[in-house]
């Protein structure tokens, strides 16, 4: 009720002064909260791993990012580029107004022919060169120390050509080894300099762990990340459909590194739904 009301209303019933009173020390208006801040942050260019839409592109590659250039996305991340040349997709993607800014290559192809992939980075213009996986048999802690190593050797190759080394995760490299945590070796044993890590957040979660944990300990080791999403009964489901609250993940984009973002789903009933639904709801997340 309006105060004005209220007292109008209170002299009419014939109160007592006492009563009038206390009737207007209760309609003092409260001290004002404090106002709360609007996000600001959001995502300016976001970015698609293309492994989600493979199949796609194994029928129709030109199609496949044309249509991915359609939906909005203006970052690409390669996994494969399905026997067309360097020459050629970078032909393909400056015609679409896109930067490939990532690519993963398998551990093999980067033991065996580091040049010829450095060459071909160079030429469709990747700044980021990721290690995506390692094979159930190059597990073990002594393997993780080997790999290490080699990342090392593979960053500094790569640093000389002007890009970057960096690995993936999934979620065994979260698996405590012989009283550790891979990942946590991986981390100790690369230089900084030379070997970067490209978050999946969703298999980081998987494996129970906390992405801005490992943002605060290893502040700025993060320039790229999977948005990938993780359903309640823990499966991988398309971005915006799951549990992860990727706003407050990337409000601390600062602090890990945070400069590229690729929607992904490994595999997705609908890819190009999936990464349709995936790119709206990145695109209207404020945090």
């Amino acid at each position: 009720m309006d105060r004005r009301v209220f007292i109008k209303s209170s002299a009419v019933a014939g109160l007592s002064g006492m009563a009038l009173f206390g009737a207007g020390c209760a309609s003092q208006e409260e001290p004002a909260a404090p106002a709360q801040e609007e996000p600001t942050g959001s995502i300016a260019n976001i970015g698609i791993q293309l492994y989600t839409v493979r199949s796609l592109m194994q029928e129709d590659f030109a199609g496949t990012l044309e249509r991915v250039a359609q939906i909005g996305y203006n970052e690409l991340e390669f996994a494969g580029y399905f026997d067309h040349s360097p020459a050629d997709v970078r032909t393909l993607i400056d015609g679409l107004g896109l930067t490939a800014p990532a690519v993963h290559v398998g551990i093999d192809s980067l033991r065996s022919d580091l040049d010829t992939v450095i060459e071909s980075a160079t030429t469709i213009g990747h700044r980021y060169i990721v290690c995506p996986y390692l094979a159930e048999e190059e597990r073990t802690l002594d393997h993780y120390k080997q790999h290490a190593e080699f990342f090392n050797t593979a960053g500094e190759a790569c640093k000389a050509a002007g890009v970057q080394f960096a690995y993936h995760n999934h979620d065994f490299e979260f698996f405590e080894t012989d009283g550790v945590l891979p990942y946590d070796v991986l981390l100790a044993e690369t230089d900084s300099a030379l070997v970067q890590m490209e978050l999946d957040l969703y298999w980081i979660r998987k494996a129970g762990h906390d992405a801005l944990a490992y943002f605060e300990a290893h502040s700025g080791r993060f320039p790229l990340c999977h948005v990938k999403d993780m359903a309640a009964d823990g499966e991988m489901t398309s971005v915006g459909s799951g549990e992860i609250d990727f706003g407050a993940i990337f409000s601390a984009s600062e602090q890990a590194g945070l400069e590229h973002f690729f929607v992904e789903h490994d595999f997705p009933h609908d890819p190009m739904q999936s990464i349709t639904d995936g790119y709206a709801h990145v695109a209207a997340l404020r945090f």
